[in-house]
């Protein structure tokens, strides 16, 4: 819909089927009923979503940004250990190249699965927990 064209809408009456016609000009064949609800695009309605987004979300951002930068639990390290055995170390090491991207030396690579596992962030960790749990 188009400025302008929701001032006279009725919400009533607006359904798939009538919103089908208007788009097409041939009735709908649809058997059922479904209401279609229109949405104000207004700068207040916008400001209003975006406050309700801040309230709940930014608490999971500040965490998610917070764990970038702090290093893997003793948990998470003593995790990745057992995942190393379990996978085998090529694809611990394939994993491992993926999750750091290049973000450390080539020296980093060396060294067992707890050494490389302690040397990186929680997030990382965590990305690194996934993929080698994900392809089981």
């Amino acid at each position: 819909m188009g400025p302008g064209l929701t001032e006279v809408l009725d919400e009533e009456k607006l359904t798939a089927d009538a919103l089908w016609e208007a788009v097409t000009g041939k009735p709908s064949a649809q058997t059922w009923y479904e209401s279609v609800h229109s949405t104000c695009a207004s700068s207040e309605t916008e400001a209003a979503h975006k406050a309700e987004d801040e309230r709940i979300y930014a608490p999971r951002r500040r965490r998610a940004e917070k764990a970038k930068t702090e290093p893997a639990t003793e948990a998470q390290v003593q995790y990745l250990t057992t995942l190393a055995e379990k996978v085998g170390k090529e694809r611990f090491d394939a994993e491992f190249a993926k999750v750091i991207k290049g973000a450390t030396s080539p020296r980093a690579l060396a060294g067992s699965a707890a050494r490389r596992s302690r040397s990186g962030s929680k997030a990382r960790a965590r990305k690194l927990i996934t993929a080698l749990v994900g392809h089981d």
